[in-house]
Formats: C-alpha cells, structure tokens, sequence
C-alpha cells in the first residue's frame, strides 16, 4: 500500500474509532470515579461549630427584607407566603458588635397558615481562619416558637463539600416592636 493509501486508511480508522467513543459518551451521562480525585482520601471528621446569626428587619441597614409579601386575603396571623431575603450576620458571641466569622445568605418564608413555621434556605458562607469562602447548606423547617429548632445540613462548598449534619436554633433575643431577633445555632456537620 502506497504511503498516501496508509495515511488515509489510517486518517479513516481513527475518525471511525472516535465516532463509536462519542456514542458510547452519549448514552452513559454518569459513571463511577475514585474518591481520590474530589480529595476523598482523608477520613470524614466531625466538626461542631457555634454562632449567632443576626436577623435585623428594621432599622436603616436592614440585613433581611421581605421580597414577597403575605397576601392579605389569607390568614395574616401567620403571615403564610411571606418571603425574606437575608443576608444576615454571623458572630462568634450574641452581640451584634461580636466577631464576624461569616453571613448567613438565602431566604425564608413563612409556610404554614396555622402557625410560625419558617422554610428556611441559606448558606451558611464563613469568613474567618481555615474556613473562609467555604459554605454550609441548610434547608428545612424551623417552628419559631419552639425552644430548640432542628433543620438538616444538606450540603456545602470548600471544606464542606459532601456535608451533612443538622443544625440546632434557638432564639436568644427578640425584639416584637422591630421584629428584630438573634438566634443561636450549634451545628454538627460531618465533612473530610
């Protein structure tokens, strides 16, 4: 076979090779992988982490505002269908002037119409030490008026990629003319 024959013999061969690789990509959108290649080699560790996190719905500097408010044809005493924005301060101790270790960015909404119980969905994003620009994910059901409050981590970002845990609330202070409130949480996060 002459070189030019070769060249294109081999040109077709691999043109043919390459269209049955992306066919088989086409129908298998997942597959397995070595946990070593998300840096997975480390053994899961147990960490306990607590602050305060500051919801300030008055004043000139509002950290959380309401997007979406209750309609009033519905039962008002709850405030069903109210949704808040935050972008709520954490802290290390339960003054507002304490040291900031993070924000607690997301939402809630009021999604119950016989009683206070918040949706609640926010990252938890830590600006302080080793864990600066790494999240914790929460997302449940927090009854305000219960002493302690239970709410699954789902997830995270940086150091907490693969999280899992939950978080425990429980109201420190609440001012009823402002709506102001800081609430405690202690959260048990598994992670690597």
């Amino acid at each position: 076979m002459s070189i030019p024959h070769c060249f294109l013999a081999l040109s077709f061969l691999l043109l043919f090779s390459c269209h049955l690789l992306n066919g088989l990509e086409d129908t298998e959108f997942g597959h397995a992988i070595d946990r070593k290649l998300l840096g997975l080699k480390r053994k899961e560790k147990l960490s306990h982490f607590k602050f305060y996190w500051h919801d300030i719905v008055g004043g000139r500097n509002p950290t959380s505002v309401a997007v979406v408010p209750p309609t009033l044809k519905l039962n008002t005493t709850t405030a069903f269908g109210l949704v808040n924005m935050i972008d709520n301060p954490l802290t290390l101790g339960p003054e507002l002037s304490s040291k900031l270790v993070g924000k607690a960015q997301g939402f809630y909404a009021s999604a119950s119409q016989s009683e206070i119980d918040l949706l609640m969905a926010m990252n938890f994003a830590f600006s302080e030490g080793k864990y600066n620009g790494s999240t914790i994910t929460i997302l449940g059901r927090n009854c305000v008026f219960n002493k302690v409050r239970e709410m699954p981590v789902i997830g995270g970002s940086g150091l907490f990629r693969f999280a899992r845990g939950y978080a425990e609330a429980r109201t420190h202070w609440f001012n009823l003319k402002s709506g102001d409130a800081t609430v405690e949480y202690n959260v048990y996060v598994m992670h690597y």
